[in-house]
């Protein structure tokens, strides 16, 4: 394909991925309005996020299997279907638990895009040139990430929108995607005998959520060693280890322990792991510690968020440059996670007084390790599989990426809550005022139904709390770290394939104009 080719069907993937995106961004900052107005607590708050990850997290293996088997192109518009379905009844939700389970349908289409969209610029673009075109997916990222929070501030500050348009606003431009792949997109497909562990995924998907429904009311609910704990986590192991063993079985694997057991599949899972806490972690509850714990608008709020997103498209953009003009990735995702590091180091410093410029440098550096890593880890994991095996080996790492992500927005969420909680009981009986509301329930995130002095308590606490949940971030970025020190991957290869010079038979079931005839 030329490079005019690549680009045209390049734009209705990228639109895809912006839509993706600005799902999660366009509700970072109006999250503490929507939670308010819907009279919710803070553990809810936590999974409005979560669920929507999760569900991507679970379905992410599905969808790469499905890419390897399957037409990319329907697979693609199947999952913007379920988005714009999953957003329409998020917008209509007329309490948080509704809400969280329309999130957790979206969550679904989600998964879908972010894994497809990687699968199918696999199939159209060598990996040597994939440097380049990085650049317009890290464009892409950037501009949903900035311009995400502001629109979302924007909706929820304009009185004749109002928040539901938070989830409204992704539909038209996912069904203008659809069309437009519908026109552009042209990706070859082998058609093969379709075999999904579906078992395998269901015991992944149970273990995961089991998992974090533990997390979230764990030492609130009940304690660390009460029977509940025991039971769910030992349920929970019981359930994972059952997974491994059926994936071990299964002739179509929804995540393939050979190939997860690769050096630079392994390596590039962990560093995942502590990329995807930053990416989720990092734009969950910056916006959540502005409103909150500083006091700014959703508008505002948004604003303030530029300077991670700043660091995102920049470096996203030259690393991809220089990477497929040098054909190593290594030295950028060690770079990354580095960055990653020092940027939650400093975060890990405010406080509800910490002066603006300190906060944006941090988030700067943030945002900064999370554009030389993300893309250059799946990557780095594409180079070093046959194009048969794409699907399920980005499918993988993107599983474990959002895997951290979901686990990171519920370990943080929960020590965030607890600290919260007894901050604000301490405060309040320190100003003689009643206790009652500093359950980090519905009154502190509806502050508008606050008096000041309370107010003023509920915002220091927020503030003061949200610099150790990003210690937290930092310790886990040091394992990303170490996983790219030690990772070794192979020179970016300028072939679609492994062996370009190879002639390999067609897959069972594929004849000679399957492989080589456009999906449209």
């Amino acid at each position: 394909m030329s490079h005019r080719q690549r680009l045209e069907s390049l734009s209705g993937l990228l639109l895809v991925l912006f839509v993706a995106l600005l799902s999660s961004t366009v509700v970072s900052t109006a999250l503490p309005k929507i939670i308010g107005a819907l009279n919710g607590s803070q553990t809810q708050y936590t999974w409005v996020v979560t669920a929507t990850l999760l569900t991507a997290t679970a379905s992410t293996p599905i969808w790469g299997k499905l890419a390897d088997l399957l037409n990319k192109k329907l697979l693609v518009q199947i999952a913007i279907g379920i988005f714009i379905v999953g957003s329409m009844v998020a917008g209509f939700a007329q309490n948080a638990g509704e809400l969280i389970a329309a999130r957790a349908f979206q969550g679904i289409g989600v998964g879908g895009l972010q894994a497809l969209v990687q699968v199918v610029i696999a199939a159209i673009i060598p990996p040597r040139e994939r440097g380049r075109y990085n650049g317009y997916l890290g464009g892409t990222m950037a501009l949903a990430t900035v311009g995400g929070p502001l629109l979302g501030g924007l909706i929820a500050d304009t009185a004749w929108l109002g928040w539901r348009w938070c989830f409204f606003v992704g539909v038209p431009v996912a069904i203008v995607a659809l069309l437009l792949l519908q026109a552009t997109l042209h990706v070859p497909t082998i058609k093969r005998k379709v075999k999904i562990d579906y078992v395998g995924a269901t015991l992944i998907s149970a273990g995961v959520s089991v998992l974090l429904i533990w997390i979230s009311f764990v030492d609130h609910s009940f304690g660390w060693f009460s029977w509940q704990s025991i039971a769910m986590v030992g349920g929970a192991i019981v359930v994972l280890a059952a997974a491994i063993w059926v994936e071990s079985r299964a002739a179509e694997p929804v995540i393939p322990l050979g190939i997860i057991r690769e050096r630079t599949t392994a390596l590039a899972i962990v560093a995942s792991l502590a990329v995807g806490t930053a990416m989720f972690g990092g734009a969950v509850f910056l916006g959540q510690y502005f409103q909150i714990g500083r006091g700014y608008s959703p508008t505002e709020a948004g604003l303030l968020t530029i300077p991670m997103m700043a660091g995102v498209l920049l470096t996203s953009i030259v690393a991809g440059r220089l990477i497929s003009v040098s054909g190593r990735v290594k030295p950028y995702i060690l770079a990354g996670t580095i960055l990653l590091v020092a940027g939650f180091a400093l975060l890990s410093t405010i406080d509800h007084e910490t002066s603006l410029v300190i906060v944006g440098a941090a988030m700067f550096l943030v945002g900064a390790g999370v554009g030389m890593s993300m893309q250059n880890l799946i990557l780095a994991v594409q180079n070093s599989v046959p194009l048969r095996d794409v699907g399920a080996a980005s499918s993988s790492v993107t599983f474990f990426r959002s895997l951290g992500g979901t686990i990171g927005v519920s370990v943080l969420g929960a020590v965030l809550a607890n600290r919260v909680t007894d901050s604000i009981t301490r405060d309040l009986a320190a100003a003689g005022l009643p206790t009652s509301g500093g359950d980090g329930g519905t009154s502190t995130l509806n502050l508008n139904a606050l008096p000041d002095t309370v107010q003023h308590i509920v915002r220091a606490a927020y503030g003061d709390a949200t610099g150790h949940i990003f210690l937290i971030s930092a310790v886990v970025g040091v394992l990303g770290v170490i996983a790219a020190v030690l990772l070794k991957p192979p020179p970016l290869r300028t072939s679609l394939d492994v062996d370009s010079t190879a002639d390999p038979a067609p897959e069972v079931g594929a004849t000679a104009d399957t492989v080589s005839s456009p999906a449209r």
